[in-house]
Parts: structure tokens; C-alpha cells; sequence
């Protein structure tokens, strides 16, 4: 039940119910995963996590096999690449990422067969530290989309009292999440027993939300028997998968601004990072591909697609039958966060989970005007942030005002702008805002 908020939107009868009633649009919740045929070409990329990109250890016509390590790093925030196709290495190139940066990668020609490099063996692990080191040798980061590596993340200098599974898969259209709970289960609660065990966790909540009641009814089913397992049906309102929402709604504890959950005694893991570490003590195999949802107007049959890592976007989309027409936007990740991709030439990357192509119809980007003061953005705000004075310290450039109040707090999930009236563009002031203050050295 929503809670009556305080101050002065209380007096004016406001009801403080964060977040926006996005649509769900989850087409694809009941389409099983397809496999895609091997492509001709694969580009692995060196940059696929937060820290530090991977140099490449590999050369041109090297002979690769699924499974092998192509890229590593001895800095302390990345991850390790391995290749997720076996053949040839054709070339080491320098591409252009989607957020405008360049990055090196590896191109392999694929031989179709898919041979599994014979040194794969699964991890030997009798304790935290063996744990750990599986854990970072998998190649694992967050799945959900940021990108995290793993073995940093679930090694925290303080007790961990809950872990947090988020399954809430709040944004629409991506069902990957959902999948990844119908078909791989097991998996998914063996690595939570896993991560459990070894980091020290007592107590483990699966948040999904509510309009996944197929999911919540399996996971509940499979987890009867598990006490210290808990399933937590969410609300259906974006967006509960974000970080600091969900541990609130699953724990009730407030991660205050410039915290990590580990402050508040709680880890956060996708589920699908929990499945595929399931499989990765089992089996041994790092990771290499990902289940991401195709969809959107322009997209002639959505489905959900297990896909190598280093695909081209083009044939996952040529695998679901291609356009309908030129599409008008093409979108990697969810209409809410994700990111605008000037060309489906880009290849996949680990934290990829869904690409969405729209027609113009459906892409058509409302023009601003003038802001009436409403106040639905600060009622929207899960972080309890006022847009509209962010807006104005951002156009003034005021950055004791930006400071003042908490533009890095905002985590840019689109809510005040969903519910925008006037259509003020206010993600994109908030990632100025950051950008002014932190040149300022503030």
C-alpha cells in the first residue's frame, strides 16, 4: 500500500508512491530460449565491465576454442575474457563502442563447430579464497547491465547479513530474467547456496515482481525446503530492479547516498549471474554467451535468443526475421535505461540483456515545454530527489546547487521524465549535471 508522504506534497494530498506505471510489455515471458546459429565472425571485446579493459593474449591466426582465456588484466577492478566461439583469431582491431569510446578486440573467425578447449575443467573450491578465485576466473560481472566484476563484489570487508537475488525485471519488454528462472532454476539456487556458503550469508531473498506470478509460483515451489531461502513478491512498478529499491522493498534497510549495500549488511546479484554460476562450479565453462530478449515494433518475431558474447547485433536481428522496416531507434537494454545504438554492427557484450528496435511511430521523442511546476517528478523520484531544481543548477550551471542537491545520488532510472508532463528532457540534465560538477572537482 502506498504510504502518505510528509512535508509539503503530504498537505497537498500527494500519495508518495515512487516510481513510474511504465507498461510491462513483456511479449516474450512465455517464449522458451532459441539458440542462434554460430556466426561467421565474432568480435570479443577488451572493455566489457567497470575498471579496467583486458589486454589481449592472443594473436592473429592463433586457434581459439570456447572456453579459452583471450583477454586478461592484472588491475584489481576487471574481469578476464574468454572466447565464446571456437576458430581462428583474424585480427586484433580497435572498435567504437556504443558510448562513444574505442576499445581493443579480438576478431575470430568461427569454424562452426563450437569445440570446448580442452583444459576446461571445473573449479576446485574448498574455500572462500578457492571460491573467489573461481569466481574471477569464470569471467563473471553483474549480468543485470552494470557490468560489475563478481569476485570484487562477493568479497566484502564487512558481514553480509542478506543477499539479495533480483529477479524484478522491471523494465519493459526484457524477459531474459524470467527465462532465466523457468529454465535454469537449478542452477540459479545452487549458485545462491553457493554464494551463501562460502561469503558467510545467512539469508537469501529472491525479489521478483509481481506480474511474474509463473515465476514466483516455480521459485516458491523449488525453495519449500530452503529456510534460509525466501521468495519476495514485488510490486509491479519500475523500478523495483534497481539496487537500492530492491533492498529496500526486500529488507526494509535504506542504503544512504554515497553507501554500497555492503554498508547495510546486503549483496545484490542478478539472477541470471546466480544461474550461471550455478553452472560454472559445475561444468567449469567461463562465461560466454547470453540469453537477451529481442523485441519491439520494428522487430519481425520477438524471442528470446541464447547468443555467443562478440556477435553482431545485425544477425541476432536477422535470427528473429530482421525488420519490418528501417527501424527509427534501436536500443540496447530496456526503454528506461538502456542505451540509443547508432548501428546494429555493434557486437554483444557480457552485460547485454535485450536489444529493441522501434518504428517511428513508437520512437517519435515529444518536444519540451515549459515546466508547470507540478511536482510528479519529485513524487516519482526513488531517490527522493527534486528534478526540477537539478534541471535549473544544470542550465545556470550552478554547481553548489548540484551539490546541494544530490545530483550524483540520481541513478538515472527515467522516472521524473516518464511522468513529465511537459516532456522535459531531465535524464539527460542530471548526466550533465554530474559531468559539471565532478569537472569542478566537487
Amino acid at each position: 500500500m502506498a504510504k502518505q508522504s510528509s512535508g509539503l506534497l503530504g498537505s497537498l494530498g500527494f500519495v508518495k508512491s515512487p516510481g513510474a506505471p511504465v507498461p510491462h510489455r513483456k511479449h516474450t515471458s512465455a517464449c522458451e530460449t532459441v539458440e542462434m546459429p554460430v556466426p561467421a565472425t565474432v568480435t570479443i571485446v577488451m572493455s566489457q565491465h567497470i575498471g579496467a579493459p583486458c589486454t589481449p593474449c592472443v594473436k592473429a591466426k592463433d586457434q581459439v576454442f570456447v572456453g579459452t582465456l583471450v583477454g586478461e588484466s592484472t588491475a584489481f577492478m576487471s574481469a578476464p575474457i574468454h572466447s565464446s566461439v571456437s576458430g581462428t583469431v583474424k585480427k586484433i582491431d580497435t572498435v567504437l563502442m556504443p558510448n562513444g569510446t574505442k576499445a581493443q578486440a579480438i576478431v575470430i573467425d568461427t569454424d562452426g563447430e563450437q569445440t570446448v578447449d580442452p583444459a576446461i575443467q571445473p573449479p576446485v573450491v574448498n574455500s572462500k579464497e578457492e571460491f573467489i578465485e573461481a569466481v574471477k576466473q569464470s569471467g563473471l560481472v553483474g549480468l543485470g547491465g552494470a557490468g560489475f566484476p563478481a569476485h570484487i563484489k562477493l568479497n566484502p570487508k564487512d558481514k553480509i547479513e542478506y543477499l539479495c537475488i533480483n529477479a524484478a525485471e522491471c523494465e519493459p519488454y526484457i524477459t531474459a530474467d524470467v527465462r532465466e528462472i523457468m529454465e535454469n532454476h537449478e542452477n540459479v539456487l545452487y549458485g545462491i547456496s553457493q554464494v551463501m556458503k562460502y561469503v558467510g550469508i545467512d539469508k537469501a531473498l529472491i525479489g521478483i515482481e509481481d506480474n511474474k506470478p509463473e515465476a514466483i509460483k516455480l521459485m516458491q515451489e523449488k525453495t519449500a525446503q530452503m529456510s534460509n531461502v525466501e521468495v519476495v513478491s514485488l510490486p509491479s512498478r519500475y523500478p523495483q530492479g534497481a539496487e537500492k529499491v530492491l533492498i529496500e522493498q526486500c529488507t526494509g534497510r535504506q542504503v544512504p547516498p554515497g553507501k554500497l549495500p555492503s554498508d547495510v549488511g546486503c549483496i545484490v546479484m542478478n539472477v541470471a549471474s546466480a544461474g550461471f554460476l550455478g553452472g560454472y562450479l559445475k561444468n567449469g565453462i567461463p562465461l560466454t554467451t547470453k540469453r537477451v530478449t529481442v523485441d519491439g515494433s520494428a522487430i519481425t518475431e520477438a524471442k528470446n535468443v541464447r547468443v555467443p558474447i562478440g556477435a553482431p547485433i545485425k544477425d541476432i536481428i536477422a535470427f528473429c526475421g530482421g525488420y519490418k522496416g528501417t527501424p527509427a531507434k534501436l536500443i540496447s537494454g530496456g526503454p528506461m535505461m538502456g542505451t540509443a545504438l547508432m548501428t546494429d554492427d555493434f557486437p554483444v557484450l557480457k552485460q547485454n540483456n535485450a536489444f529493441l528496435a522501434f518504428d517511428e511511430a513508437e520512437a517519435k521523442s515529444l518536444e519540451p515545454t515549459a515546466c508547470i511546476s507540478c511536482g510528479r517528478c519529485v513524487n516519482a523520484c526513488p531517490m527522493n530527489l527534486m528534478p526540477t531544481k537539478l534541471e535549473a543548477a544544470t542550465i545556470y550551471k550552478r554547481v553548489d546547487d548540484l551539490k546541494k542537491y544530490s545530483v550524483m545520488t540520481c541513478m538515472e532510472c527515467g522516472c521524473c521524465a516518464f511522468v513529465c508532463p511537459a516532456n522535459r528532457k531531465l535524464v539527460q540534465s542530471m548526466r550533465i549535471g554530474k559531468a559539471i560538477l565532478r569537472n569542478a572537482g566537487k
